[in-house]
């Protein structure tokens, strides 16, 4: 891959980890009750039991986007570690199975849209059919 290409997929990588650390801080702060509280001081709590029901079913949403989210920047964190390193692009399936690193690439398009992508979409098929 060419220097210009990886420094278009570091670019893109980096932004969106900044704009998932930002959502992941704010999901986790409004998960956690740090805005429990209005401006005047009291207490935003809910005292009915069917509100304390949709709090809870509200917090459990928040933190599983916060995992499915941290995941993401794992996966971001690794494509950026794989520039460095030289092997950003090579679809980690088909070196598994062998093929040449020049027959190993995941196509451009798909790094356009999903950049921390591990696989290309064939071997993510057959990951995903056999996990």
């Amino acid at each position: 891959m060419k220097k210009t290409e990886l420094t278009e997929f570091r670019v893109l990588l980096e932004s969106l980890q900044s704009r998932l650390r930002g959502d992941v801080k704010q999901l986790t702060s409004e998960a956690l009750g740090a805005d429990r509280q209005d401006q005047g001081g009291e207490s935003k709590s809910p005292t009915h039991m069917a509100e304390l029901g949709s709090e809870a079913f509200e917090q459990d949403f928040s933190l599983s986007l916060v995992v499915n989210q941290q995941e993401t920047l794992n996966e971001i964190t690794l494509a950026l570690q794989k520039i460095k390193d030289g092997t950003f692009g090579q679809c980690e399936g088909c070196v598994k199975e062998g093929k040449p690193v020049s027959q190993a690439g995941i196509p451009k398009a798909r790094l356009r849209v999903i950049p921390y992508a591990r696989n290309c979409v064939e071997c993510e098929r057959k990951r995903e059919r056999f996990p």
